[in-house]
């Protein structure tokens, strides 16, 4: 049985214009919301409205009548702590004290391996390990992580928390491990609404790769089964990679080159992410 609304923040970005048909497969109607004036062309069942997630009576106008929220606004980088504060973490207030206001029964949200990101890659991390952040950035996933916990235990709001590794085309060698394809995904993003019940869960979005630097066994009852394997990038990415070394907190830590920036500067300068959005 379809959902009757579910409401897409980010939806401008490029994870987002991923989900938004397959979103209107689960539901029968798509609120789709970002910061930018408009999206272009919309899916049948799908309306967009401009709203900033720092502005509560916006983000509860958009969030009124929904059954779940798939929220994936942020700024999606490394950056001072003035620019993460308002749309990743008073934004991410906005959108759980919103949805608990207006009865919405669960919160599915983008956070990140950075919320880890400064374990060392020899390590192979559960999702209960503690939270280890590497950046303002991941900082701001560990507030959301907190608040949709705080939120499941005291005003019974489920949440499911999708730790994201890199959800790009694959180049390079640190993303043979931690790639998560888009149709893996749409998959995780699928069980997390579908799933009845989850209280509050974390998951690793992580593709099928040989090379999975995390484990999500305590997540699996969500039925998530990733299909894809980076391994068939392999030969091409490591013929082509840098010569290891182990001084590099790039190549040594889980969050990558976010491991080794300055706080508040990019993350995402380094990684060569091709910006391959969807098109309607």
């Amino acid at each position: 049985m379809k959902l009757k609304r579910l409401v897409l923040t980010g939806a401008a970005g490029r994870l987002g214009s991923y989900l938004r048909e397959p979103l209107l497969a689960l539901a029968e109607e798509l609120v789709s919301t970002d910061i930018v004036a408009d999206i272009g062309t919309l899916y049948a069942g799908e309306s967009y409205v401009q709203a900033d997630l720092a502005d509560f009576a916006a983000m509860e106008a958009v969030i009124a009548g929904a059954e779940m929220v798939i929220h994936f606004g942020a700024v999606g980088d490394e950056a001072p702590f003035e620019k993460i504060l308002g749309p990743n973490i008073i934004g991410a207030y906005n959108v759980w004290e919103a949805a608990h206001r207006h009865g919405v029964k669960r919160v599915i949200y983008a956070s990140s391996i950075h919320a880890v990101g400064m374990y060392p890659r020899a390590e192979f991390i559960g999702t209960d390990v503690p939270h280890r952040p590497d950046t303002f950035y991941g900082l701001a996933k560990c507030f959301a992580e907190d608040l949709g916990r705080m939120y499941w235990e005291k005003r019974g709001l489920e949440s499911v928390h999708l730790r994201i590794l890199s959800c790009a085309q694959v180049t390079s060698a640190r993303a043979l491990g931690t790639w998560l394809s888009y149709d893996d995904l749409i998959q995780l993003v699928t069980r997390a609404i579908d799933t009845p019940t989850v209280g509050f869960t974390v998951i690793y979005g992580v593709s099928n790769n040989d090379r999975a630097p995390v484990d999500n066994a305590k997540a699996s009852f969500l039925g998530f089964r990733p299909k894809d394997n980076a391994e068939a990038f392999a030969a091409r990415i490591l013929a082509e990679a840098p010569a290891a070394d182990t001084s590099d907190l790039a190549q040594m830590c889980h969050g990558g080159p976010f491991a080794s920036v300055a706080l508040g500067s990019s993350g995402m300068a380094s990684m060569n992410i091709v910006n391959d959005a969807k098109k309607v």
